[in-house]
């Protein structure tokens, strides 16, 4: 069991890597520099977090902790219809993507030639796509999903239209409001997914 002391020390951590992640840019987030920011020491880091990867992925489902993601997916969990489900995941996810970018723009960009933050990347994505496929299987439960996907291939095509790289093309560099991203994956997905 942890002390108190301890789970400070680790929410600290844990505050300090996001922190970091979120101002950093695109630079690399090293250890030192979490002990640094969380006013400890690299010992006290590696207490609480053996490896850089254990501590990225901890540092992700801490965001998803501190930003209530279990709150922002419950109407799509208690959805009744497979249509219903597919619309509120979009919306859920889509709101999310603002709350998590500026870790999530840190992350990849290093994950390409950093194989921990690719871990904590895969981690996150991996959560993201049983999304995709509970909605999708929903679908498939209510007899609603196109006839020519395969779960698998609705899967993939929903994952896809929702990755965060889709939301930063058409958010940020092409200008489109948050409520206007939002109503196009929502057409978008139903127009692919659905009989």
């Amino acid at each position: 069991m942890m002390s108190s002391d301890s789970k400070s020390s680790r929410d600290r951590i844990l505050d300090a890597a996001l922190d970091l992640l979120e101002n950093k840019g695109e630079k690399p987030v090293r250890m030192s520099d979490i002990a640094k920011a969380a006013g400890l020491s690299r010992q006290a880091v590696y207490l609480n977090f053996p490896n850089r990867a254990e501590l990225l992925i901890a540092a992700t489902r801490h965001l998803d902790s501190r930003a209530d993601v279990d709150i922002r997916l419950a109407a799509s969990r208690a959805a009744t219809s497979g249509t219903e489900r597919l619309r509120l995941w979009v919306a859920a996810w889509g709101d999310y993507i603002p709350v998590i970018h500026g870790v999530s723009r840190a992350i990849l960009a290093m994950k390409d030639t950093d194989p921990e933050a690719e871990a904590a990347w895969d981690d996150r994505m991996a959560a993201m796509r049983d999304g995709c496929a509970a909605a999708v299987a929903a679908l498939q439960a209510d007899g609603h999903l196109a006839r020519d996907l395969s779960e698998t291939q609705a899967t993939d095509l929903l994952w896809s239209l929702l990755s965060v790289r889709m939301w930063q093309h058409l958010c940020l560099d092409c200008g489109w409001s948050q409520a206007a991203y939002l109503a196009e994956m929502q057409v978008l997905a139903a127009r692919r997914l659905i009989a």
